[in-house]
This record gives structure tokens, C-alpha cells and sequence, in this order.
């Protein structure tokens, strides 16, 4: 889930936090946050967001896209009709239905079409995770327990974030300042998302609460340091790694993401727009364990690390969320906090089950014990119909037409 500015999130109200400005920011880079600041604020009091990012630059994709193979359903048809009326009725700009190796479901709404350019919100932050696997596997960076500090070497010398290791970018644990409320300017929460060197905001201003790996709090400022760790370790910026290492290899339409000045750094944890079969491949390439084709893309075993939860959130991996034992609500937050959870109605009917979840209820479930990959993208729902995370996956998984002897799904393990 996005929560990308501390006037519009959700969560705990943290203390006004105040940066230290960089005397290197020059007086027309600190306008520019102002203006970016203003056009924030009055778009939250409306209840929104930022209204448009800019500037945006092209995220290259493969040069002969091939959408993907389609296939009849081994799906019961009501099933498949049900769960396609219920995202049509809550915003919905895709769905899409993947199975058995072949795409058995394909819809488009309010005039999105398969080249629309879904604005992934933090749908972009699982695709972090995958891009360091990416470079581990390709050997720009060793593991996921080496210290960001050996890229990020202003860090060197700090006691503390010279212990954050590039695991705990992606399982929420650096011990960074949480995501919550900030009223002005000054707060190093807006300056880490608007600023037009957010990057170096985040790395010289934003301010460390807890011990490295000690405790899950999430903050946006964990996924945008993976852009400049990427461009410090592979030598590539990052939006032209994601698509030299992972769009191209993997035959995927690109997009645009958002810069924070011209020729500067992408927001990695936000803010890239790629089509729906974009998101779609990224969930295959996890269900099949980093293979794409037969080329494996993720390091062995890589998958299975970002499925694993931490004893700090058992229901949050390395840039996804995982099924863990059924909680009714679950958010992004504190799994202590109440604030931003999303319902679900009833077990997931395969505890196999991890996704993708990102603000509005943009999701990307995957399912390897059922070779199920379910895509829905688009805007938050409406009060009167909100999101249920359970629906659309069980509905799908009960309605499989099983052959003689294949194993039943096991329900996700009941938690309350």
C-alpha cells in the first residue's frame, strides 16, 4: 500500500519531524518542493493525491511484445463472470486470470485497454525485491545480508544505519522513521516523497528510530533507497536496469516512471506506470520460482526468502504479503496499529497464497500450489463497496475443475 505523503496517510500520529536542509539543495530546487508541496496539500484536503508526477521518463520494454498465450478455463465460467463483476464494481481498471500456464481471463474497464498504464502505487515496491534479486543474481550485489552502507557509503560511519542490511529495505525492518502525520514542509516525511532530490533527503535528512532488524515499521523511505543502491551497484540508473535485467528478458510492455528532476533519480517505491500484463508477468515469474522461458532471473531459493515472513510480521515478506494464519483485517502498518486494514471476509482458501498489495487495492495474487496468478488494478473502491482480499481468490480457487487424483488446496490456518 502507497502511503506516500504524511498528510494523506493512514497509521500512527508521529511527532512532527523536522529535517536539517542540505546547504547543497540550491534555492530554486527548494521552490520546486514548495510548489510540489502545495499542489499535495490542496489535493489531500480534496482527498486525494498528488495530482500528476512530473517529470516522468520512458521505461523501456521489449521491442517485440507478444501478449501473453490465452487458453480456455479450467475455471468454472460462473466463477470467473462472478469475480470479474465484483472488480468491475469497485473501480477496477484490469483483471486478469492467469492458470495453468496460459491467460484464461482478460478484462478492461472504464476505457483502460491492454497498452493502459496502470499507476502501480506501491505495487512497485514488490518489484524492488525482484530487481535485487536480479542484481545478487547477476552479482552486483552478494546477498541480501550485505550492508546498504557499501553502496550507500555516507552511511559508513553511522552507528546505526551502517547495520541496515539490504534485507531490511525490503521487510520494512531498517529501523527508519515510520510512514504517519506531518503538517509543514519542514517534516522529512514530505521532503522524502516530493523534493527534487528526495534520494539524498532520505540518505543525509531522514532520521533512524529503531535498532536495524529489530522491529517492522513501514516507511516509503525503505523502498526509494533502492533506486540509488541499484545505481551505485549495477553503474545503470535504475529504471534502465529494471528494464535491461527484468522487462526485456521477460517480453513485457514498458511504461514511464516518475523522476524527481529532470535526469535524476526514479522513485522506486512508488510511481512506475506499466501495463496490467506487465503485472502479470512479474506474479508468472514468481510462481515459477525466478524461471521465465527456462532462463532463471532470480537467484535458486530467491522466491522463497521473499515469502518468508519475520518473527516482527508474520504476514510480511520481502516487498509482499503472505497468508500467514487468517487475520480479518490486515494493512501495511504495525500489525499493532488499526488504522489502513483491509477485510478479509473469510480464509484464504490456499494458504500457498502471497501477493502484491498496493494502495487502492491494487493486487497480484499468486498461488504456485494452484499455478494461479490473479491480477486487479485500479482505484480505490467506494465506501459502499469496499475491497474484500479473500473474494476474488477463493471464489477462483473453489471453482477449479480438478482432474481425477490432483490434490484439493489447504486452506489458510485460522489466527483468531
Amino acid at each position: 500500500m502507497l502511503l506516500p505523503l504524511a498528510l494523506a496517510v493512514g497509521g500512527c500520529a508521529t511527532p512532527d519531524t523536522p529535517a536539517v536542509p542540505s546547504p547543497s539543495f540550491s534555492a530554486a530546487e527548494e521552490a520546486l518542493y514548495l510548489k510540489r508541496f502545495e499542489l499535495q496539500r490542496n489535493a489531500a484536503i480534496e482527498g486525494g493525491g498528488l495530482p500528476a508526477y512530473d517529470p516522468l521518463e520512458p521505461v523501456r520494454g521489449a521491442e517485440r511484445y507478444q501478449p501473453l498465450p490465452e487458453a480456455e478455463p479450467r475455471i468454472a465460467r460462473q466463477a470467473l463472470a462472478d469475480a470479474q463483476r465484483f472488480a468491475a464494481e469497485r473501480k477496477s481498471s484490469a483483471f486478469l486470470v492467469w492458470h495453468d500456464g496460459a491467460l484464461v481471463k482478460e478484462s478492461y474497464f472504464g476505457g483502460a485497454d491492454r497498452d493502459y498504464l496502470v499507476n502501480s502505487k506501491s505495487l512497485a515496491k514488490p518489484l524492488t525485491a525482484i530487481i535485487i534479486g536480479r542484481a545478487i543474481l547477476e552479482g552486483h550485489i552478494r546477498s541480501l545480508d550485505q550492508p546498504v552502507a557499501d553502496f550507500i557509503t555516507e552511511w559508513k560511519g553511522d552507528p546505526g544505519k551502517s547495520r541496515i542490511l539490504v534485507r531490511h529495505l525490503l521487510d520494512m525492518r531498517s529501523g527508519l522513521l515510520p510512514q504517519g502525520f506531518g503538517s509543514g514542509p519542514e517534516n522529512v516525511l514530505n521532503r522524502a516523497y516530493l523534493h527534487p532530490r528526495h534520494d539524498e533527503v532520505i540518505i543525509n535528512e531522514y532520521p533512524l528510530v529503531n535498532d536495524p532488524g529489530s522491529r517492522y515499521e513501514y516507511a516509503n523511505a525503505n523502498s526509494e533507497l533502492v533506486a540509488p543502491l541499484i545505481e551505485r551497484a549495477t553503474g545503470q540508473r535504475y529504471h534502465d536496469y529494471v528494464s535491461d535485467a527484468l522487462l526485456i528478458p521477460l517480453g513485457a510492455q514498458g511504461g514511464t516512471v516518475w523522476v524527481n528532476r529532470p535526469g535524476g533519480m526514479a522513485h522506486a517505491g512508488c510511481c512506475i506506470q506499466l501495463p496490467a500484463q506487465t503485472w502479470a508477468r512479474l506474479g508468472i515469474l514468481l510462481l515459477n520460482d525466478g524461471i521465465w522461458k527456462g532462463q532463471r532471473l532470480l537467484p535458486e531459493g530467491y522466491v522463497t526468502k521473499m515469502r518468508t515472513s519475520t518473527a516482527e510480521n508474520p504476514h510480511a515478506g520481502l516487498g509482499v504479503w503472505i497468508a500467514g494464519n487468517y487475520i480479518r483485517g490486515r494493512g501495511p502498518l504495525h500489525p499493532s496499529m488499526d488504522a489502513g486494514k483491509t477485510l478479509h471476509s473469510e480464509p484464504y482458501a490456499d494458504r500457498d497464497l502471497f501477493l502484491f498489495d498496493g494502495n487502492g487495492s491494487q493486487v497480484v495474487y499468486i498461488v504456485p500450489s494452484q499455478g494461479l496468478v490473479i491480477v486487479r488494478t485500479g482505484d480505490r473502491p467506494a465506501k459502499d463497496k469496499p475491497w474484500d482480499n479473500s473474494y476474488i481468490p477463493n471464489k477462483i480457487i473453489g471453482s477449479i475443475e480438478r482432474m481425477p487424483g490432483e490434490a484439493m488446496p489447504k486452506p489458510q490456518a485460522s489466527g483468531e
